[in-house]
């Protein structure tokens, strides 16, 4: 952990997930996917900003922590799932941008996999599906604000809307394939509410500034 700071009294308390997981093959290869991480980490750093304490769990990736964020490291679905309970047992809000893999290994390998070497053109891989950690979270939330992101292609507000039903989510942020990597997005939000809002082509720190504003809630008249 590292950047850890004193909460201010009454302050929210925040999880954050940022980056891609992996899931080993062997010692040396392992099944990941293009998540620079960037989204999660602007967003704790926004919540950060708003006075929140903040709790970033991150996968591997290679970014900074921000200012006054307590960051956890961790590298695979499981050791992401397990961080993710432990720190929403005191947490107001969960935002779930992390690209968690759906599969893993049913095994590491020990050593090195040296299929090659029995002169093989083909080669298979048995998977098995990891934890959903939204669903997994969100069941017991209460009235806990969560937040998840789902990259799409195709019917995408459809799907997304599923998710969200589907997982047990207030919001849903929808984006696609153009966000992986990149320092700018298109996304849209989408509520338990009915509500709908799209932000195009922002930088994700934008994005990230109008998903935190999602939760501080303005007070009532």
């Amino acid at each position: 952990m590292s950047g850890a700071r004193r909460p201010k009294p009454g302050a929210r308390r925040v999880v954050v997930t940022a980056g891609p997981t992996r899931e080993h093959v062997d010692p040396v290869r392992f099944l990941s996917n293009e998540s620079s991480g960037r989204m999660g980490f602007a967003i704790a750093r926004a919540a950060a900003a708003r006075g929140d304490h903040v709790t970033l769990i991150a996968g591997p990736v290679h970014l900074e922590t921000p200012p006054g964020v307590e960051r956890v490291d961790v590298v695979s679905a499981r050791d992401m799932l397990a961080a993710v309970k432990a720190a929403f047992e005191r947490a107001d809000v969960l935002i779930m941008s992390a690209a968690v893999g759906d599969w893993r290994p049913a095994r590491k390998l020990a050593g090195k996999w040296r299929k090659k070497d029995d002169g093989s053109e083909t080669a298979s891989l048995e998977l098995v599906k990891n934890p959903d950690i939204l669903a997994t979270v969100a069941r017991d939330k209460g009235d806990r604000l969560v937040i998840g992101f789902a990259l799409e292609t195709g019917d995408g507000l459809r799907r997304a809307r599923a998710k969200m039903k589907r997982k047990g989510a207030d919001y849903v942020v929808l984006n696609d394939a153009s966000a992986l990597n990149s320092e700018r997005a298109s996304v849209t939000i989408i509520g338990r509410d009915g509500s709908e809002r799209r932000i195009d082509a922002r930088s994700k720190d934008e994005i990230a500034a109008a998903l935190v504003e999602l939760t501080h809630p303005a007070p009532a008249q």
